[in-house]
Parts: structure tokens; sequence; C-alpha cells
């Protein structure tokens, strides 16, 4: 794996992790009752702004197809980290089952980079 196919695995996965995150910051803005979550709302949108400056900038160096799995993928995973860890959600074993695919979908889609 050459170094910009290493440095493209390693934003597009942080571009994962930035989505989780702002998906996290309007989860955390649901559960406030009326608006008064409008603070994480609008950083749950900064940080999707970030993803898509981070995004186009990404997509000029690797394929769209690739690029769009592995981001998917680990967004999944990291929502998935997010879930359990911060907001205490229980996941089934088949759910576990899963993202540990997904984890093996990543290395295999890292290799076409």
């Amino acid at each position: 794996m050459t170094i910009t196919a290493l440095i493209v695995l390693f934003i597009s996965l942080w571009l994962g992790a930035f989505t989780a995150v702002a998906d996290g910051f309007l989860k955390q803005a649901s559960l406030q009752t009326a608006f008064k979550g409008w603070k994480w709302l609008v950083l749950g949108m900064l940080f999707y702004i970030l993803t898509a400056l981070g995004w186009f900038l990404l997509l000029k160096k690797a394929k769209l197809s690739t690029l769009g799995a592995l981001y998917s993928v680990s967004s999944l995973v990291f929502l998935a980290l997010l879930s359990i860890f911060y907001f205490k959600e229980k996941l089934s074993p088949m759910e576990l089952v899963g993202f540990g695919l997904a984890v093996v979908s990543m290395i295999i889609l890292a290799k076409y980079i």
C-alpha cells in the first residue's frame, strides 16, 4: 500500500468518525425537550460541513465506489461504538456479529484504495 493510499484510508476513517460524532450531536439534540437542543443541532451541522469538505478533497485521490463503501462502513462502526459507550444502548448479538463483519469488510476494502 502506498503512502497516498494510507493517507486516504486514514482520512476516510476520520471522516467516518466525524459523521458519527455529528450523528451523536443530533441524537443529543433530539433528547432535549422542545427546541432546547439547538446548540447540539448546530454542532452536528458544523461537523457535517467539515465532513463534506473532507470528502471534496478526498474524492480527488480515490474511487468513489471504494471510498463510499469504506466511509459508510466506518461510520457504522463508529456509530455503534458511540451508541454503546456514550448513549449506553444495548446491541443484540446479531448486531455485534454484523459490526464484526463490517470491520472485516473495511480491512478488505482498504486493500483497494
